[in-house]
């Protein structure tokens, strides 16, 4: 599968390790320039790309950059992608330690991959977000494992979610459906379920026991 990964960091940078090792082919791009990505790129076969190509050809293409930086992606940046093309938003909205204050989540109260959504004029899939990066690497398990992790997945389109947890199945986890997009505040930043390493149930159970009042240290 075609997969394009825009924002190379801890979790960038570790699902290129991963899905590259899995045999998809990875385009892989940052704000600084493929220059930039040399070494991800010789230890991984990944191609670097500019932004505006990560996503050409892809079926399913990874946004995980700060949540600040989204409205500076180049317009179009999922043209040429394929027909049906999923796209997982990674993101999380720490207002007073890197974002500053996003008013669309703030003052009119959209979830933070609501908001993602609408910057880029196309549905997404959060997942990933409250994952470690390190456990991309270490904590991956065969299905039926026991001690296998599960994460929560959140959105609207059936198909492009369908499409993610097969995914995230093949990378080693097991996948809760967390609802739609407007019930992804179940996994931002402070709910029970964020960084949790956990199975199927306990994840199932923490999504339901999260609050929608977000705490005034997640406020800008």
């Amino acid at each position: 599968m075609k997969i394009g990964i825009i924002g190379a960091g801890h979790i960038g940078g570790n699902l290129t390790r991963r899905l590259t090792a899995l045999g998809h082919e990875v385009s892989v791009a940052n704000s600084r320039g493929p220059h930039t990505l040399t070494e991800l790129v010789t230890e991984t076969g990944a191609r670097a790309v500019p932004v505006e190509e990560a996503a050409r050809g892809a079926e399913i293409v990874v946004i995980t950059i700060p949540l600040k930086a989204v409205p500076d992606l180049p317009a179009g940046v999922l043209d040429g992608a394929a027909q049906g093309v999923a796209v997982i938003d990674t993101g999380n909205y720490y207002p007073k330690q890197r974002d500053g204050k996003i008013a669309g989540i703030e003052d009119e109260g959209l979830t933070e991959s609501r908001w993602t959504e609408r910057q880029i004029g196309h549905p997404v899939i959060k997942a990933f977000n409250g994952t470690y990066a390190q456990d991309l690497l270490d904590r991956h398990r065969p299905a039926g494992d026991p001690d296998r992790m599960a994460l929560p997945v959140a959105g609207d389109d059936e198909a492009a979610k369908t499409k993610v947890r097969a995914l995230i199945d093949e990378l080693g986890y097991d996948t809760v459906d967390a609802g739609g997009l407007d019930d992804s505040w179940r996994q931002q930043p402070d709910t029970p379920v964020y960084g949790l390493r956990a199975g199927v149930d306990e994840v199932t159970k923490a999504l339901a026991e999260a609050s929608p009042h977000r705490k005034p240290e997640f406020r800008a």
